[in-house]
């Protein structure tokens, strides 16, 4: 007769069994290992514990095994099971990742699960299946810009710079310009949200104006000026750097960092800040708007206030954005900047490389 292994439980080791059998909260099968342990460790063999506790004595054995070779912890979860065998061969799989990163169907242009399980002879779940679990994702398609400015090294480093280690007593200003946003008014009231059913709203829409608002954020603290004026010209930004200049204290330096836009280089714009010596232009480089940290405060305000706004007239329009910016300004949190100049000229001269070998290619 074959007799079990002796288990001698140590009292903090009881302890926790315990604590684990009578859980409220403790998964059944758990509670039920965590007895089998404590009836093994009072001396009982593995057919009397199989007949007090009602469990097969083989389940009993292999608990009491189990608890031998890792402890508690190894009653409080299953050992990985190997599975059954792989009727997709890694040849076939790795043809399919080839076909799906390197080619597309002749009558479209990017695959679909079903269009792919057709040309591999597959189901449409496997190849689901297979594209998670290497990350691809053919219906999807990231769009990029690429600067090709020749200054790009020196105008990255010295707006990062400001972003990282501002100057001290002078202000860090993110200054550009949202244009063109519509007063829309839809064509039929939309119904409210209820249980059961979203909000609605008509795709449809009447316009009512259009205004551009002149932004500046600060930031160290993340406080926005702003100026709705009716057009895009410089005699507008112009007006906009005059608010500046009154509301900020004189004994501060001001860093404008702005894009390339014709107005900002305008030759009456550039005498007023000739005038005006205590501004200071950062010019962000050729297609890279997203170093301005105001095109955040742009996305925010797009997404909180004017993509679902319901706006009668011009001035309604003019009157939310003011509020929106005057409720953001009652406790402004400041955007972080974290990315190095280095490591972003780095992914930079990747892509550069990348686009060259695809054109050579």
């Amino acid at each position: 007769m074959r007799v079990a292994p002796p288990i001698v439980l140590k009292e903090d080791v009881r302890r926790k069994l315990e604590q684990l059998a009578r859980g409220r909260s403790i998964a059944a099968r758990v509670v039920m290992r965590s007895r089998i342990v404590l009836l093994a460790g009072d001396g009982l063999q593995n057919k009397q514990i199989a007949a007090s506790l009602k469990v097969a004595p083989r389940a009993v054995a292999l608990w009491r095994g189990r608890f031998l070779e890792l402890g508690v912890e190894g009653l409080l979860k299953d050992a990985p099971r190997p599975g059954h065998a792989p009727t997709i061969s890694a040849e076939r799989i790795a043809g399919l990742i080839a076909k799906t990163t390197q080619g597309t169907p002749a009558s479209a242009t990017q695959w679909s699960t079903r269009t792919m399980a057709k040309e591999a002879g597959i189901s449409k779940a496997s190849v689901s299946r297979i594209w998670r679990a290497n990350g691809l994702k053919p219906h999807r398609v990231d769009s990029f810009k690429v600067s090709n400015d020749p200054q790009l090294a020196d105008k990255l480093e010295a707006i990062v710079g400001l972003y990282l280690n501002p100057p001290e007593h002078a202000l860090v200003l993110s200054v550009d310009e949202k244009s063109q946003i519509q007063a829309l008014d839809r064509t039929q009231p939309g119904l409210p949200m209820k249980k059961g059913r979203g909000a609605t709203m008509t795709h449809d829409y009447k316009r009512n104006g259009t205004t551009t608002l002149f932004a500046a954020l600060n930031t160290a603290n993340g406080e926005v000026f702003g100026l709705c004026q009716e057009k895009h010209r410089h005699q507008e930004r112009l007006k906009f750097l005059r608010m500046i200049d009154k509301t900020i204290p004189a004994n501060k330096e001001i860093y404008l960092i702005c894009d390339n836009y014709s107005t900002h280089k305008h030759a009456r714009v550039e005498r007023w800040l000739e005038t005006h010596k205590r501004f200071q232009v950062r010019f962000t480089p050729t297609s890279a708007s997203w170093l301005n940290m105001i095109e955040r405060f742009f996305r925010d305000l797009t997404q909180n206030q004017l993509r679902r706004g319901v706006f009668q007239d011009l001035e309604q329009l003019i009157t939310a954005i003011g509020n929106y910016i005057d409720r953001h300004n009652l406790n402004p949190k400041p955007f972080i900047w974290t990315a190095k100049a280095s490591d972003i000229l780095e992914k930079v001269t990747r892509a550069q490389a990348a686009i060259n070998k695809r054109r050579s290619a």
